[in-house]
Protein backbone atom coordinates (compact mmCIF):
# COMPACT_ATOMS: atom_id res chain seq x y z
CA UNK A 1 0.00 0.00 0.00
CA UNK A 2 2.60 2.33 0.97
CA UNK A 3 4.60 2.00 -2.35
CA UNK A 4 1.08 2.65 -4.46
CA UNK A 5 0.95 6.30 -2.29
CA UNK A 6 4.05 6.92 -3.85
CA UNK A 7 2.40 7.18 -7.56
CA UNK A 8 0.37 10.04 -5.70
CA UNK A 9 3.23 12.73 -5.02
CA UNK A 10 2.09 15.17 -7.28
CA UNK A 11 -1.48 15.14 -5.70
CA UNK A 12 0.65 14.84 -1.91
CA UNK A 13 2.53 17.77 -2.87
CA UNK A 14 -0.67 19.71 -3.57
CA UNK A 15 -2.38 18.74 -0.35
CA UNK A 16 0.41 20.10 1.10
CA UNK A 17 -0.23 23.90 -0.19
CA UNK A 18 -3.80 23.64 0.24
CA UNK A 19 -2.44 22.47 3.88
CA UNK A 20 -0.38 25.67 3.97
CA UNK A 21 -3.53 27.96 2.46
CA UNK A 22 -5.72 27.03 5.36
CA UNK A 23 -3.42 27.83 7.67
CA UNK A 24 -3.00 30.83 6.27
CA UNK A 25 -6.70 31.64 6.22
CA UNK A 26 -6.39 30.81 10.13
CA UNK A 27 -5.29 34.23 11.61
CA UNK A 28 -7.10 37.81 11.15
CA UNK A 29 -10.88 36.32 11.91
CA UNK A 30 -9.50 32.62 11.59
CA UNK A 31 -11.49 29.58 10.10
CA UNK A 32 -12.75 26.46 10.62
CA UNK A 33 -9.28 24.72 10.48
CA UNK A 34 -9.76 21.32 12.09
CA UNK A 35 -12.38 20.12 9.65
CA UNK A 36 -10.86 22.28 6.77
CA UNK A 37 -7.97 19.92 6.74
CA UNK A 38 -9.57 16.70 7.70
CA UNK A 39 -10.80 17.24 4.15
CA UNK A 40 -7.84 18.31 2.03
CA UNK A 41 -7.07 14.73 0.73
CA UNK A 42 -10.67 13.87 -0.48
CA UNK A 43 -11.34 17.66 -2.25
CA UNK A 44 -7.72 17.45 -3.52
CA UNK A 45 -8.27 13.48 -5.25
CA UNK A 46 -11.91 14.34 -6.19
CA UNK A 47 -10.37 17.47 -8.51
CA UNK A 48 -7.39 15.88 -9.72
CA UNK A 49 -8.64 12.08 -10.50
CA UNK A 50 -11.97 12.24 -10.36
CA UNK A 51 -14.30 14.70 -11.58
CA UNK A 52 -14.23 16.09 -15.17
CA UNK A 53 -14.26 19.90 -14.27
CA UNK A 54 -11.42 22.81 -14.83
CA UNK A 55 -11.34 26.25 -14.69
CA UNK A 56 -11.84 26.01 -18.49
CA UNK A 57 -15.03 24.18 -18.40
CA UNK A 58 -17.24 25.50 -16.52
CA UNK A 59 -19.76 26.13 -18.90
CA UNK A 60 -19.56 22.98 -20.47
CA UNK A 61 -23.23 20.85 -19.83
CA UNK A 62 -20.82 18.13 -19.92
CA UNK A 63 -18.72 18.94 -16.35
CA UNK A 64 -19.17 17.17 -12.94
CA UNK A 65 -19.97 18.75 -10.29
CA UNK A 66 -18.67 18.78 -6.43
CA UNK A 67 -20.92 20.58 -4.14
CA UNK A 68 -19.75 21.27 -0.32
CA UNK A 69 -22.03 20.55 1.95
CA UNK A 70 -20.44 20.84 5.00
CA UNK A 71 -19.42 24.66 3.43
CA UNK A 72 -17.43 25.89 6.92
CA UNK A 73 -15.10 23.32 4.94
CA UNK A 74 -14.56 25.74 2.88
CA UNK A 75 -11.12 26.82 2.95
CA UNK A 76 -9.91 23.32 1.95
CA UNK A 77 -11.77 24.16 -1.68
CA UNK A 78 -10.21 27.77 -1.73
CA UNK A 79 -6.77 26.16 -1.48
CA UNK A 80 -8.00 23.47 -4.30
CA UNK A 81 -8.89 25.93 -6.49
CA UNK A 82 -6.31 27.78 -5.98
CA UNK A 83 -4.04 25.43 -6.67
CA UNK A 84 -5.69 24.01 -9.97
CA UNK A 85 -6.18 27.37 -11.50
CA UNK A 86 -10.06 28.06 -10.64
CA UNK A 87 -8.95 31.03 -7.96
CA UNK A 88 -5.79 33.95 -8.52
CA UNK A 89 -3.62 33.05 -5.31
CA UNK A 90 -3.65 36.65 -4.08
CA UNK A 91 -7.25 36.62 -4.02
CA UNK A 92 -7.15 34.06 -0.29
CA UNK A 93 -5.28 37.25 1.53
CA UNK A 94 -8.61 39.13 1.40
CA UNK A 95 -10.20 36.13 3.32
CA UNK A 96 -12.72 37.75 5.49
CA UNK A 97 -12.46 41.04 3.52
CA UNK A 98 -15.29 43.18 2.42
CA UNK A 99 -13.30 43.03 -0.83
CA UNK A 100 -13.94 39.76 -1.98
CA UNK A 101 -16.33 36.89 -1.59
CA UNK A 102 -13.61 34.95 0.20
CA UNK A 103 -15.42 34.10 3.50
CA UNK A 104 -16.46 31.63 5.62
CA UNK A 105 -18.62 29.68 3.86
CA UNK A 106 -18.83 28.56 0.12
CA UNK A 107 -19.76 31.68 -2.67
CA UNK A 108 -20.65 31.25 -5.87
CA UNK A 109 -19.25 34.87 -6.85
CA UNK A 110 -16.00 32.75 -7.04
CA UNK A 111 -15.42 30.25 -9.94
CA UNK A 112 -15.62 26.65 -9.18
CA UNK A 113 -18.20 27.17 -5.97
CA UNK A 114 -21.69 25.69 -6.87
CA UNK A 115 -23.82 26.81 -4.42
CA UNK A 116 -23.83 28.60 -1.27
CA UNK A 117 -23.58 26.24 1.64
CA UNK A 118 -23.48 26.59 5.41
CA UNK A 119 -26.68 25.51 6.55
CA UNK A 120 -25.94 22.06 6.98
CA UNK A 121 -27.79 19.12 5.74
CA UNK A 122 -29.16 21.58 3.14
CA UNK A 123 -26.88 20.35 0.07
CA UNK A 124 -27.56 16.95 -0.27
CA UNK A 125 -31.05 17.86 -1.59
CA UNK A 126 -29.84 20.22 -4.00
CA UNK A 127 -27.30 17.57 -4.77
CA UNK A 128 -29.88 15.03 -5.67
CA UNK A 129 -32.11 17.52 -7.84
CA UNK A 130 -28.97 18.25 -9.90
CA UNK A 131 -28.84 14.60 -10.27
CA UNK A 132 -32.01 14.38 -11.33
CA UNK A 133 -32.37 16.74 -14.03
CA UNK A 134 -29.33 15.17 -15.42
CA UNK A 135 -30.70 11.47 -15.54
CA UNK A 136 -33.94 12.89 -17.13
CA UNK A 137 -31.78 14.97 -19.66
CA UNK A 138 -29.40 11.46 -19.74
CA UNK A 139 -26.68 12.87 -19.11
CA UNK A 140 -23.50 11.01 -18.08
CA UNK A 141 -22.72 14.00 -15.66
CA UNK A 142 -21.10 13.15 -12.25
CA UNK A 143 -22.25 14.55 -8.72
CA UNK A 144 -20.33 14.24 -5.37
CA UNK A 145 -21.99 16.09 -2.70
CA UNK A 146 -19.51 16.15 0.58
CA UNK A 147 -20.79 16.23 4.01
CA UNK A 148 -19.97 15.84 7.55
CA UNK A 149 -20.36 13.44 9.98
CA UNK A 150 -22.16 15.09 12.66
CA UNK A 151 -24.09 16.76 9.67
CA UNK A 152 -25.89 13.63 9.28
CA UNK A 153 -27.69 14.72 12.57
CA UNK A 154 -29.89 16.71 9.99
CA UNK A 155 -33.11 14.56 9.26
CA UNK A 156 -32.66 16.22 5.10
CA UNK A 157 -29.57 13.99 5.05
CA UNK A 158 -31.67 10.61 5.00
CA UNK A 159 -34.47 11.81 3.24
CA UNK A 160 -32.24 12.91 0.69
CA UNK A 161 -30.57 9.16 0.44
CA UNK A 162 -34.47 8.12 0.60
CA UNK A 163 -35.36 9.53 -2.75
CA UNK A 164 -32.03 9.36 -4.16
CA UNK A 165 -32.53 5.29 -3.79
CA UNK A 166 -36.08 5.81 -4.60
CA UNK A 167 -35.06 7.40 -8.27
CA UNK A 168 -32.45 5.09 -8.87
CA UNK A 169 -29.87 7.96 -8.73
CA UNK A 170 -26.41 6.02 -9.13
CA UNK A 171 -24.73 9.03 -11.21
CA UNK A 172 -24.91 10.65 -7.28
CA UNK A 173 -22.25 10.21 -4.51
CA UNK A 174 -22.54 11.34 -1.14
CA UNK A 175 -18.80 11.49 0.74
CA UNK A 176 -18.84 11.51 4.26
CA UNK A 177 -16.24 13.15 6.05
CA UNK A 178 -15.67 10.78 8.79
CA UNK A 179 -13.43 12.60 11.04
CA UNK A 180 -14.80 11.88 14.45
CA UNK A 181 -16.17 15.21 15.74
CA UNK A 182 -18.83 17.59 15.44
CA UNK A 183 -18.01 21.53 16.62
CA UNK A 184 -16.63 20.60 20.05
CA UNK A 185 -17.49 17.19 20.79
CA UNK A 186 -17.07 13.97 19.49
CA UNK A 187 -19.85 12.62 17.36
CA UNK A 188 -20.53 9.61 19.47
CA UNK A 189 -20.10 11.54 22.76
CA UNK A 190 -22.74 13.63 21.44
CA UNK A 191 -25.34 11.57 18.88
CA UNK A 192 -23.36 8.49 18.28
CA UNK A 193 -23.40 7.80 14.43
CA UNK A 194 -22.44 4.21 14.22
CA UNK A 195 -22.84 1.74 12.41
CA UNK A 196 -23.28 4.26 9.53
CA UNK A 197 -22.70 1.39 6.63
CA UNK A 198 -25.48 -0.28 8.30
CA UNK A 199 -27.74 2.73 8.48
CA UNK A 200 -26.94 3.89 4.63
CA UNK A 201 -27.24 0.10 3.46
CA UNK A 202 -30.54 -0.02 5.29
CA UNK A 203 -31.67 3.17 3.40
CA UNK A 204 -30.92 1.18 0.11
CA UNK A 205 -27.27 2.85 -0.88
CA UNK A 206 -24.40 1.33 -2.37
CA UNK A 207 -21.77 1.77 0.36
CA UNK A 208 -17.95 1.82 0.53
CA UNK A 209 -15.59 2.73 4.03
CA UNK A 210 -11.53 3.82 3.77
CA UNK A 211 -9.27 6.14 5.08
CA UNK A 212 -9.98 9.13 3.65
CA UNK A 213 -5.74 10.17 3.68
CA UNK A 214 -5.05 7.17 1.29
CA UNK A 215 -4.93 7.92 -2.27
CA UNK A 216 -5.17 4.44 -3.55
CA UNK A 217 -8.07 3.03 -1.19
CA UNK A 218 -9.89 6.48 -2.75
CA UNK A 219 -8.42 5.75 -6.20
CA UNK A 220 -10.10 2.47 -5.97
CA UNK A 221 -13.55 3.24 -4.29
CA UNK A 222 -14.14 5.92 -6.95
CA UNK A 223 -12.41 4.07 -9.54
CA UNK A 224 -15.20 1.56 -8.85
CA UNK A 225 -18.41 4.05 -9.12
CA UNK A 226 -20.85 3.33 -10.07
CA UNK A 227 -21.30 0.40 -7.02
CA UNK A 228 -24.62 -0.77 -7.88
CA UNK A 229 -26.72 -0.12 -10.59
CA UNK A 230 -29.81 2.09 -9.44
CA UNK A 231 -28.41 2.67 -6.20
CA UNK A 232 -26.43 5.94 -4.21
CA UNK A 233 -23.20 5.84 -3.86
CA UNK A 234 -21.85 6.77 -0.13
CA UNK A 235 -18.64 6.63 0.77
CA UNK A 236 -17.51 6.76 4.21
CA UNK A 237 -13.94 8.10 4.30
CA UNK A 238 -12.74 8.16 7.93
CA UNK A 239 -10.14 11.13 8.24
CA UNK A 240 -8.36 13.13 10.96
CA UNK A 241 -9.38 16.60 12.26
CA UNK A 242 -6.61 18.69 11.90
CA UNK A 243 -4.85 16.45 9.49
CA UNK A 244 -1.01 17.23 9.18
CA UNK A 245 -1.03 19.32 12.02
CA UNK A 246 -0.38 16.78 14.70
CA UNK A 247 -0.30 19.82 17.47
CA UNK A 248 -4.07 20.30 17.17
CA UNK A 249 -4.85 16.66 15.92
CA UNK A 250 -8.16 15.18 16.99
CA UNK A 251 -7.81 18.28 19.74
CA UNK A 252 -11.82 19.31 20.13
CA UNK A 253 -10.70 23.07 21.17
CA UNK A 254 -8.78 23.07 17.47
CA UNK A 255 -12.16 23.76 15.57
CA UNK A 256 -12.48 27.12 14.80
CA UNK A 257 -9.14 29.20 15.49
CA UNK A 258 -8.01 32.51 14.97
CA UNK A 259 -4.41 32.13 15.63
CA UNK A 260 -1.49 35.22 15.73
CA UNK A 261 1.12 35.85 13.63
CA UNK A 262 3.55 33.54 15.32
CA UNK A 263 1.64 31.38 16.09
CA UNK A 264 1.02 31.20 12.36
CA UNK A 265 4.68 30.77 11.29
CA UNK A 266 5.15 27.72 13.65
CA UNK A 267 2.25 26.00 12.63
CA UNK A 268 3.52 26.55 9.21
CA UNK A 269 7.35 25.47 10.46
CA UNK A 270 5.08 22.08 11.83
CA UNK A 271 3.04 21.38 8.78
CA UNK A 272 6.22 21.47 6.37
CA UNK A 273 8.88 19.90 9.03
CA UNK A 274 12.34 19.35 7.66
CA UNK A 275 11.69 20.62 4.03
CA UNK A 276 10.70 24.12 5.17
CA UNK A 277 12.91 26.83 3.91
CA UNK A 278 13.26 30.61 6.18
CA UNK A 279 9.12 31.30 6.12
CA UNK A 280 7.09 34.02 7.66
CA UNK A 281 3.47 34.96 7.86
CA UNK A 282 4.11 37.53 5.23
CA UNK A 283 6.50 34.88 2.72
CA UNK A 284 5.31 31.99 0.65
CA UNK A 285 7.49 28.93 1.19
CA UNK A 286 10.19 28.77 -1.44
CA UNK A 287 9.77 25.22 -2.59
Amino acid sequence: MENKEHQYQETQAIALRVREHIVRMSTAGGCFIGASLSAVDLIVFLYTEFLNVTPFNLNDPNRDYLFLSKGHDVPALYGTLTELGFLQKERLSKHLSSDDHVYWHPNTNIPGIEFHSGSLGHLPSVAMGVAMDLKICGSDNKVVCIMGDGELNEGSCWESVLVANAYGLDNLIFVIDRNHFQANMRTEDLIPLEPLIQKFESFGAAVKRINGHSYTELHDAFNAYPFQKGKLNVVIADTVRGKGLPSIEERADRWFCNFSAPEIDQLLLELYGEHTTSLTSETLIVR
